[in-house]
């Protein structure tokens, strides 16, 4: 890939901290070298308490292109963009962020967008369901924007904080008023059932939610990426459900974010393919 990155190289800034987690250059930097794109994923490590200084600054040099927004961040970059999308004002959060010609900078939010091309790609249907969703944080904001987008009839929001459930809720009906809110951890009547907590992320963690009350043959997902499949994935296969691992979310957003940059489209089977993960 080297010899794609020279003066004519443009570059997608990869913003978090701590940087030793990120997957991401894993994954854009193959492809790009196998389509001979002159493109690169950085990632540079940002503390939060540098970030309103050092932001600003990046996106004067000429050839950024874009940026990944990852923690600690995702909240505080709203502040320096000209425009959002519905899945930003309903998540509260960023995670992209594209230069537009004139020098502006327009944000969006693609984790609950991948959660959900992730389950179309297992032929499921999105519009009409009926979901609960376990975590009203950034990410579980997030999916529930994709689920409402894409034509959920009804959504049931839990949080161990109930004025997070109760807020996303009111974000949804703002922008979606054609679903149905609900608030609650119970998964009578669900058909899809998210995990959007971080348990599941550390050994010993419990269940997000007791695994035999979940309704037969509702689809399970997971948004936790360390480790494979989760003690809860684990739990509900064996119990006959379909599931969804947390990196099919990330694998599955990745062609959201090729569009919004305006580049090359490929599919989330063809990035496992070249990056190794297949």
């Amino acid at each position: 890939m080297t010899d794609l990155l020279d003066g004519y190289s443009r570059l997608i800034l990869h913003l978090g901290y701590p940087t030793e987690s990120f997957r991401a250059p894993l994954i854009y930097n193959p492809y790009f070298a196998s389509i001979r794109l002159k493109m690169a994923v950085i990632p540079m490590g940002l503390k939060a308490e540098d970030f309103d200084t050092v932001f600003p600054g990046l996106f004067r040099l000429t050839n950024v292109h874009g940026a990944l927004i990852t923690m600690p961040h995702k909240i505080r970059v709203r502040d320096f963009l000209a425009e959002v999308s519905p899945a930003v004002e309903i998540a509260g959060s960023c995670n992209a962020v594209f230069r537009r010609e004139d020098g502006s900078l327009i944000g969006d939010m693609f984790d609950g967008q991948g959660f959900v091309l992730a389950m179309k790609e297992k032929g499921e249907v999105i519009a009409g369901r009926r979901v609960l969703i376990l975590g009203a944080g950034g990410v579980g904001s997030a999916i529930a924007a994709a689920f409402a987008a894409h034509g959920v009839a009804m959504m049931r929001l839990h949080d161990s904080n109930p004025a997070m459930a109760g807020a996303l809720g009111e974000r949804i009906t703002r922008h979606y008023p054609g679903v149905t809110i609900e608030t609650g951890a119970d998964a009578v009547g669900c058909d899809i059932i998210v995990n959007a907590t971080p348990l599941g992320m550390s050994p010993g963690d419990p269940m997000p939610i007791v695994v035999e009350s979940l309704p037969v043959g509702a689809f399970v997902g997971d948004v936790v990426m360390k480790g494979g499949k989760t003690a809860f994935l684990k739990a509900a296969e064996a119990r006959g459900h379909k599931i969804q691992l947390g990196i099919d979310m990330l694998y599955a957003q990745i062609p959201a974010y090729l569009a919004f940059f305006g580049l090359p489209v490929t599919d989330s089977e063809t990035l496992r393919r070249i990056s190794g993960a297949t």
